[in-house]
């Protein structure tokens, strides 16, 4: 008897009937109901959100903004979550949200408090206190509900946090633009303040070549009045030796006569020398700068002065005539002579006068030639300090920046989110549910596997009892199942792939590779069965409960306790699952072969176990005719 009779004979004795076809047909739909239905079930759970419960409360009172603005945060918050539709929010009290979350009315609570705007806007009071969101979950409702709102509230917290950064970026830098216009107009101003200055220098400059040539004047004005005085300091004396001597006319007035004439006419020389001193003062004047004003004023003063000098010398030829024509005069001479004498004194004191006041306008013009000099020194200073400041402020122009209004929100939108994450997905499953698969698919095989020895006999009894070949009994009791598990392969994946809507990115490699993983869970329940009975049927569901947790179906294997990684490394369905997933998501091939290949070992090491099971079950034992356990 060949294998292919012996497993012939096995489809044949299962089908025999109506119920017993019931059954391989429940048989071969039980990964379908394990697989297909779950990953129905949890195809896409996050886009089925909308219609989980939540309760929002908002108390934000709002606040005024630093330019007079009203913002309530709070209620820009919740409307961009109840536009958002991601949950289903319902606007509560805060007492209905805490009542509502622990009843289970509704999953988890957020709550915007009255302090919420105030917090957000008090870094612009430079007292900043971080706005809070408060959270209410509740694990007893579900624990995956408060994960998820955990990610809603750092959602929020995110787009809060952006927002708030990109309104205080667009203020720092529109502060920016304020502050460059406001330095453009101090730019302008001491542009302005250094062209005054420069002006300044300039009138102090001149200011100062007038200066110094009236000092140099004055001084030279003091001079020439200090030598009249002196030149006349003797005059009163001799004005009395005149008088004494008109007292002697009268011994001769010839003599008297020639006296008197040399007198008039040192008289008279004295006169065109006061003259030519006045016309040579107003000269000098002028020449320093002094208006017209100023020099008759000094030239009626020096006139004012001279007055009692003019008249002497008009009385000194009228007494000189007189004695050339009146001998007899000399009583008249000797009176004249002494109105000189008593005047001399007041011409002397007059230049006296005038020589000390030219000594005081020359000591001011030195005074205000100095003055105009450190002034001009002073202007010179204040320019290159104000030019400095011209350049300083012009060239920081420049350094300040000034954005404009696209380009400053771009920029303040940068800064307030400056990074982007560009994700590189090099394969994509798409859905949760489609995630999911491979590790539900490897599971929904190992069952289907399972449960077909739940009505098949491992090895054909006629078989062994007619000595057949232990690897044709083998091969015999393994290929009814091989064909069962392919039928269940080819219905799950159909249902998952058309009605579920979980398409592979390699649908046949797929298939087939299911049909090689089915194949070799089957060899190993097989080898199960045949080798050690009903306790191998147990030692196939503790296999499955070892292979939940150590596959990485769900979290990334890696993740598991160590003590578990020879379980991973060791039982056949990470690699089933690891294949399946390069298979479905599109990536790389070349692990596939490696995994195709292991189930293979798997597959050829069950046949052979089974082959030693029908090796020992050809002698009949007292446990095989009475068995202690039946399932």
């Amino acid at each position: 008897m060949t294998a292919l009779r012996m497993a012939f004979n096995e489809l044949r004795r299962i089908t025999s009937g109506k119920l017993p076809r019931l059954a391989v047909l429940a048989l071969c739909l039980v990964p379908l109901l394990y697989a297909a239905l779950y990953l129905y079930a949890n195809k896409d759970p996050y886009a089925n959100l909308k219609q989980v419960p939540a309760a929002l409360v908002v108390e934000d009172k709002g606040a005024t903004t630093s330019d007079g603005q009203f913002k309530n945060a709070g209620e820009e918050v919740a409307a961009e979550l109840v536009n958002g539709d991601k949950f289903d929010w319902h606007r509560v009290s805060e007492e209905d949200a805490e009542a509502g979350v622990r009843g289970g009315k509704y999953t988890f609570a957020l709550t915007l408090p009255e302090d919420f705007s105030q917090a957000l806007l008090s870094s612009g009071d430079f007292q900043p206190r971080k706005g809070v969101i408060m959270l209410t979950t509740n694990d007893a409702n579900n624990y995956l509900g408060s994960t998820i709102a955990n990610q809603v509230v750092a959602e929020v917290r995110r787009s809060v946090s952006v927002r708030v950064g990109a309104e205080a970026a667009d203020k720092f830098l529109l502060g920016f633009s304020t502050i460059r216009q406001k330095t453009v107009e101090a730019a302008d101003g001491a542009t302005k303040i250094a062209d005054g200055t420069q002006r300044a220098y300039d009138g102090s400059v001149k200011l100062v070549d007038g200066a110094v040539p009236l000092a140099d004047g004055s001084a030279q004005v003091s001079a020439g009045l200090k030598q009249l005085r002196d030149s006349t300091a003797d005059l009163p004396r001799k004005s009395q030796q005149l008088a004494d001597g008109a007292k002697q006319v009268s011994d001769g007035n010839e003599t008297v006569a020639r006296t008197a004439e040399d007198y008039a006419a040192k008289s008279q020389a004295l006169v065109g020398r006061l003259d030519q001193l006045n016309g040579d003062v107003a000269n000098r004047l002028r020449a320093l700068g002094f208006t017209e004003e100023q020099v008759q004023r000094v030239v009626q003063a020096m006139t004012d002065v001279r007055a009692p000098v003019d008249d002497a010398n008009g009385k000194v030829q009228s007494t000189a005539g007189q004695l050339r024509t009146l001998s007899n005069g000399s009583k008249q001479v000797a009176d004249g002579a002494a109105q000189l004498a008593a005047a001399t004194p007041a011409l002397t004191d007059a230049i006296t006068r005038l020589n000390d006041g030219a000594a005081q306008v020359a000591a001011g013009n030195a005074q205000l030639r100095d003055g105009a000099i450190a002034l001009r020194d002073g202007e010179k200073e204040l320019v290159d300090g104000t030019v400095k400041l011209r350049d300083g402020l012009n060239e920081g122009i420049n350094q300040i920046p000034n954005p404009d209004d696209p380009t400053r929100q771009a920029t303040a939108d940068t800064i307030g989110d400056p990074v982007n994450v560009r994700g590189v997905s090099q394969t994509s499953a798409g859905t949760y549910g489609a995630g999911l698969a491979p590790f539900f698919l490897g599971l929904a095989t190992w069952i289907g596997a399972f449960v077909l020895f739940l009505l098949l006999k491992p090895l054909s009894k006629r078989g062994l009892a007619a000595g057949q070949n232990a690897v044709r009994v083998a091969v015999g009791g393994w290929l009814p199942g091989v064909l069962l598990g392919a039928a269940q392969v080819v219905i799950m994946f159909s249902v998952v792939a058309l009605v579920v809507d979980i398409r592979p990115s390699h649908p046949w490699g797929t298939l087939g590779f299911l049909l090689l993983t089915s194949a070799t869970f089957v060899a190993v329940l097989h080898a199960l069965n045949a080798l050690f009975g009903a306790v191998g049927k147990f030692i196939g569901l503790v296999l499955l409960i070892l292979q939940l947790v150590s596959a990485g179906g769900t979290f990334p294997w890696q993740t598991i306790p160590v003590p578990l990684y020879p379980l991973h490394y060791g039982l056949p369905m990470g690699y089933a699952v690891d294949g399946l997933r390069h298979l479905m998501y599109g990536g790389s091939l070349g692990s596939v072969g490696t995994d195709a290949l292991i189930l293979v070992a798997y597959l050829v090491g069950a046949l052979a176990l089974s082959t030693l099971g029908a090796y020992k079950q050809r002698v009949w034992t007292p446990s095989r005719l009475k068995p202690e356990l039946v399932l």
